[in-house]
């Protein structure tokens, strides 16, 4: 079912920011989170602001050809969205990889407070 915060429907404003990242419009995806916002990735490191995780994803526009997430399904609550879904990522020289994921997203009005995004393998077919 569709959450709607105001006018604006939290599961499209989640994948809008996605799209903002695969085409490397950072300033289009900050605009969607607000200041304080912070961002979370199971690889140990810890939280981030969205400013410094800008900051580590902007040199991967130099290095990528093309990247795409699409969204496998998604569940959406009162303030927060959570989907399942893959990177694939193109690099110039053409060869792909493919980074599977659950991504949580929670919003403080029409804006995104909080990204969390859970990477993991997946076992053969």
């Amino acid at each position: 079912m569709s959450k709607n915060i105001g006018s604006k429907n939290i599961g499209e404003l989640a994948v809008q920011c996605l799209r903002h990242l695969e085409a490397c419009d950072f300033e289009a995806m900050r605009a969607m989170c607000t200041e304080s916002a912070t961002v979370w990735h199971n690889d140990g490191k810890g939280n981030q602001t969205v400013d410094e995780k800008i900051a580590q994803l902007k040199p991967l526009a130099d290095t990528v050809g093309s990247l795409r997430f699409d969204i496998i399904r998604q569940f959406q609550g009162e303030h927060e969205v959570l989907q399942q879904q893959v990177l694939r990522l193109t690099m110039p020289d053409g060869s792909r990889s493919e980074v599977h994921a659950a991504m949580y997203f929670r919003f403080d009005g029409d804006l995104i407070d909080r990204m969390e995004e859970y990477a993991y393998e997946m076992g053969p077919a």
